[in-house]
C-alpha cells in the first residue's frame, strides 16, 4: 500500500482493529440469514506526510448509496451547530443574495436550508440519493455525485464557481485527497474561501478515541499534513480553529495562494507549533495506541460480563458508527447488550452490522428499564443524557467507554 497523498510505500502499522463489517451497513431482518462480509480495519502512518490512513478495501461508491442510513438532521445538537456556522460565516466573508455557497456531502440539508432561510444561494453535492431527497424536499438544490475535479469543471462550464466551499466531516471520506483537493481549487472563485471541518488526529490519541476509526474513513489528518495537501494544489490556509464537534475536530480556512485579500492568521503557526511540541513530526509519537485501545476493549468485556453474572441489564443509546467499531473489536452481542435505542426511522427495526443488536425505538426503554444506559456516541452524550433524564426515576446509571470506560453518576 502506498500513502494516497504522497505515494510513499506504507510500512508503519498505527492500530489494527481487525476485521469489521462496514459500519453504516444495517442489516434487515431477511440479512441475518445471508453472510456478512468483513474487512480489515488496519491503519497505517507515513513516514514522509505523516498521514493516518487505511487502505480502500470497500470501494466509496459502496458505502454511500442509496441505504445510506446517516441523516445528519437527526442530531439537535449537529444542526444548531450548522446554524450557529452560517450565522458566523456569512458575515465574516460579507455573503449576499449574489454569492454561491456550495456544500460537498450536504446529506439532508441540515447546513444548507441555514443559507436558504438568508436567501443566499447554494448549492449541495451528496452522493447518497435517499439524503439527497430530504434535502430537495427542502427545496435545497442537490447534485447526487460525488465531488472531485471531473465534477468541478462541469460546474464551471456551467458557469459556477463558489464564493463559499463547506466540507464538514467530509475530507477524511474521500478515498483520492488529491484529485478532491484539486477540484476545491478549480471550483473555488479567485476571492473565494473554503471551509472544511474534519476529526483531529491530535485529539484522537489524546483522548484513545479509537472508536473513530471505520471504513468511511479513509484518513485521519493532522494540521500539518492538511497544510502540505493544499500547499500541493496550490491553495493556503490562512486560519484554523480547534471546535469540539466529534470529540475535537479543526475548522481550517483556505484560500488561492495567489489571494492576498485574505491574510494568513498567528493561528497558523501556533497549531503547528503545538502539533511539534506534541511530537507529531516524530515517528516515535504514533507508537503505543494499540496498546490504549486493547486495555478499553479489556475493561468494557470485563464491565459488562460482571453485569450480566450480577443479573443487570445494559442497553445501549445511539446505533452511530463509532458505537459499531466499538461493539465489534470488544466482540459484543446481544447477551450482553440487548438493544440500542436510536432517533432515526432508518436504522429502528433493523440490526447492527457485526454485532447484529436490534436497533429499536425509545419507548423500549420505559418497558425494560434497564439498569445501565451505554452511550455509544459519546461526543454527544450531554444531549443523550438531558433526553434520557427520565431514566433515573429508576436508578438507571449511563456508561461510555473512550477516553476511559466511566460510569455517569
Amino acid at each position: 500500500m502506498h500513502c494516497r497523498f504522497c505515494n510513499t510505500q506504507l510500512k508503519h502499522v498505527f492500530i489494527d482493529l481487525v476485521n469489521a463489517p462496514p459500519s453504516n451497513s444495517f442489516l434487515t431482518e431477511a440479512q441475518l440469514n445471508e453472510p456478512e462480509v468483513y474487512y480489515p480495519l488496519k491503519l497505517y502512518v507515513c513516514h514522509n506526510c505523516y498521514l493516518v490512513q487505511i487502505d480502500e478495501y470497500r470501494k466509496s461508491d459502496d458505502i454511500f448509496n442509496s441505504d445510506y442510513a446517516y441523516f445528519s438532521s437527526y442530531s439537535t445538537t449537529w444542526v444548531e451547530h450548522a446554524r450557529q456556522y452560517v450565522e458566523m460565516i456569512v458575515p465574516k466573508l460579507g455573503l449576499g443574495k449574489n454569492s454561491m455557497a456550495i456544500e460537498i456531502a450536504s446529506n439532508d440539508g441540515y447546513l444548507l436550508q441555514h443559507f436558504k432561510s438568508k436567501q443566499i444561494p447554494s448549492l449541495g453535492i451528496e452522493p447518497t440519493e435517499n439524503t439527497a431527497a430530504v434535502a430537495r424536499e427542502k427545496g435545497i438544490e442537490t447534485i447526487t455525485e460525488f465531488f472531485g475535479e471531473k465534477l468541478a469543471k462541469k460546474l464551471v462550464a456551467h458557469g459556477k464557481t463558489a464564493d463559499l466551499i463547506i466540507g464538514n466531516n467530509v475530507f477524511a471520506h474521500v478515498p483520492d485527497i488529491n484529485d478532491f483537493v484539486c477540484g476545491l481549487k478549480t471550483v473555488l472563485a479567485h476571492d473565494g474561501s473554503i471551509t472544511l471541518e474534519f476529526p483531529y488526529l491530535l485529539k484522537l490519541m489524546l483522548e484513545n478515541q479509537f472508536d473513530t476509526i471505520y471504513h468511511e474513513h479513509f484518513s485521519y489528518f493532522s494540521f500539518h499534513t492538511v497544510q502540505q495537501i493544499f500547499k500541493k494544489h496550490g491553495l493556503t490556509l490562512y486560519d484554523v480553529e480547534e471546535i469540539p464537534t466529534h470529540g475535537g475536530s479543526l475548522r481550517i480556512y483556505a484560500r488561492h495562494t495567489d489571494d492576498k485579500t485574505k491574510p494568513v492568521a498567528q493561528s497558523i503557526d501556533q497549531l503547528l507549533k503545538k502539533e511539534v511540541d506534541a511530537g507529531m513530526m516524530e515517528m516515535g509519537f504514533y507508537a503505543g495506541f494499540q496498546q490504549r485501545a486493547d486495555r478499553v476493549k479489556y475493561h468494557v468485556m470485563s464491565f459488562l460480563m460482571e453485569q450480566k453474572k450480577k443479573g443487570k441489564t445494559v442497553v445501549a443509546y445511539g446505533a452511530a458508527a463509532k458505537g459499531n467499531t466499538m461493539l465489534n473489536y470488544c466482540g459484543i452481542k446481544k447477551d450482553l447488550v440487548q438493544f440500542v435505542v436510536d432517533a432515526s426511522p432508518h436504522k429502528q427495526s433493523k440490526y447492527l452490522p457485526g454485532s447484529h443488536i436490534p436497533v429499536v425505538k425509545e419507548n423500549r426503554l420505559h418497558e425494560l428499564k434497564p439498569d445501565f444506559v451505554f452511550i455509544l456516541p459519546w461526543n454527544i452524550k450531554e444531549e443523550i443524557m438531558d433526553q434520557l433524564a427520565y431514566v433515573r426515576k429508576w436508578n438507571s446509571r449511563f456508561i461510555v467507554a473512550v477516553p476511559t470506560l466511566d460510569v455517569l453518576e
